[in-house]
């Protein structure tokens, strides 16, 4: 039996006009003899009816109260609503099609209700469904506890269960259907001349995607990647093949890909930089990374010396840490409207000057770099948010990426399980 995992995301479902362009992708999958298993998110966005934020608008719990539990039950019947709906207009049309639960489907998760972490895929349900049904929607988004609890997933919860599932199930291919074309070399409201990336790395979108390239959650990528189930991420609206996600561009030799020293660009804004000035007080360092764990405040750019340690945090929360450092005794200075810059790319292991053209490319538009770090695939700066629009365009430019996929003409392979991946 083979198996394709497809996901389809809100604004896919939200309408009946968008579900026919995700009954059609479901149709050509059975005419290539697939048996397809459907995860669909909430109908939508705030304010559709059944959307999460819409749901969650229906009641106001004391905050007082310990209320995740509901809550999750309350923020499980979007998804549980879109797939019952695209199960009747697919019985409609012909279509041998049930719909499961996430835990019906075998999703099984700790009890952290609102972020549960996936523990186990029991598919014995979803198997036996897929041998009397040609497809099997899911709700996304949700599993259950041991015990039957309903929980939900966190951010990017439909994307992780069609990556699990696709794994439990030894899937050909997992597709994430979105609003776009695909993986994008920058986000094109910034760079208006980014380029589709035809093919990528697990590790490259992995970068990507936790630098603020929001296509695809990146712990779904991670669970595919551990099993080398290839990924694609395809636009619901058109019938192009999108963006392949395998272990390595060599497992496509009849795509025409340029050497590529930077894949792409992505960018964080409502950024703070904090500077917390030690003096002669290098013991009490670990009391700044305790105070801001303590809060449960994420802090991220970390560069430590003698005399200071910088770091960031979200705009947001910038206030609460500079309150809390300065009831520990410490001197803190601030920088905000920031916005952090990652160029990422597997090709620059090793290669050397690429921080050089970075730091060149931006000097000569005058953008100040307030912070710097890199690792052996990703190097990110930091700058001022207003220079953003700027800086991304500079880089992409200078890297050549709009130049990357000129000389694409052929789609990539169709995909196998049993590939050489």
């Amino acid at each position: 039996m083979e198996i394709i995992v497809q996901k389809f995301g809100g604004t896919s479902v939200q309408s009946k006009e968008n579900r026919i362009h995700v009954i059609n992708h479901i149709k050509r999958a059975i005419q290539k003899n697939k048996k397809v298993v459907v995860v669909v998110s909430a109908m939508g966005r705030s304010p559709e009816p059944y959307a999460t934020d819409t749901l969650l608008s229906l009641v106001h719990f004391s905050e007082e109260e310990n209320t995740r539990r509901e809550m999750d039950m309350l923020m499980s019947c979007g998804e549980t609503i879109s797939s019952v709906v695209l199960t009747s207009e697919l019985l409609a049309e012909g279509i041998s099609t049930t719909a499961l639960s996430g835990g019906l489907a075998g999703i099984i998760t700790d009890d952290e209700f609102s972020d549960a972490t996936i523990t186990s895929v029991q598919p014995s349900r979803l198997l036996h469904e897929l041998n009397t049904h040609n497809v099997v929607v899911v709700a996304g988004f949700q599993g259950q506890t041991p015990t039957g609890e309903v929980t939900t997933l966190g951010r990017g919860g439909s994307d992780t269960t069609a990556a699990s599932l696709g794994v439990a199930l030894e899937a050909e291919q997992i597709e994430i259907y979105t609003d776009v074309e695909g993986i994008m070399t920058a986000d094109p409201r910034i760079v208006k001349r980014a380029q589709l990336l035809q093919a990528v790395t697990y590790n490259d979108i992995c970068h990507l995607a936790y630098q603020g390239a929001k296509v695809i959650h990146p712990r779904a990528v991670e669970i595919a990647m551990q099993s080398e189930v290839p990924l694609r991420v395809r636009s619901t609206y058109s019938e192009d093949p999108g963006t392949y996600i395998s272990r390595s561009l060599n497992d496509h030799p009849e795509i025409s890909i340029k050497d590529r020293v930077v894949t792409g660009f992505a960018h964080l804004k409502s950024i703070t930089q904090i500077k917390v000035h030690l003096k002669d007080e290098q013991r009490r360092q670990s009391i700044v990374f305790k105070t801001m764990a303590e809060a449960g405040i994420s802090v991220d750019f970390i560069n430590i010396s003698p005399s200071e340690i910088v770091f960031t945090v979200l705009t947001d929360v910038a206030p609460i840490a500079v309150r809390l450092l300065e009831e520990q005794k410490f001197s803190v200075d601030t920088v905000e409207n920031c916005a952090k810059i990652s160029a990422v790319g597997s090709g620059m292991t090793g290669v050397p000057g690429v921080a050089a053209r970075i730091v060149t490319t931006l000097a000569n538009q005058n953008i100040d770099i307030l912070q710097s770090a890199d690792s052996h695939s990703t190097i990110w700066v930091l700058i001022a948010e207003k220079n953003i629009h700027e800086a991304m365009n500079a880089l992409h430019n200078e890297f050549g990426l709009h130049e990357t996929y000129d000389n694409f003409k052929n789609k990539p392979p169709t995909s196998s399980r049993n590939s050489n991946m």
